[in-house]
């Protein structure tokens, strides 16, 4: 999948981020039935499709 399929409304960024980017990955977490993740510096580079369970055990993992 290509940055081009995921509408770009969907797509953010954590309020982390600061103000000039940093090193930081988007996501599109209300793209139907997956989580496209790609890097913020590199908008139409490729995007990783995560399922939404995987997904969610990554960022219960992270916390």
């Amino acid at each position: 999948m290509g940055s081009h399929e995921v509408d770009a409304k969907l797509w953010v960024k954590s309020s982390y981020s600061g103000e000039n980017g940093g090193n930081c990955v988007e996501v599109a977490p209300r793209f139907p039935g997956a989580v496209p993740v790609r890097d913020s510096k590199d908008p139409d580079g490729p995007v990783l499709v995560v399922g939404r369970s995987a997904w969610t055990v990554f960022i219960a993992a992270l916390r």
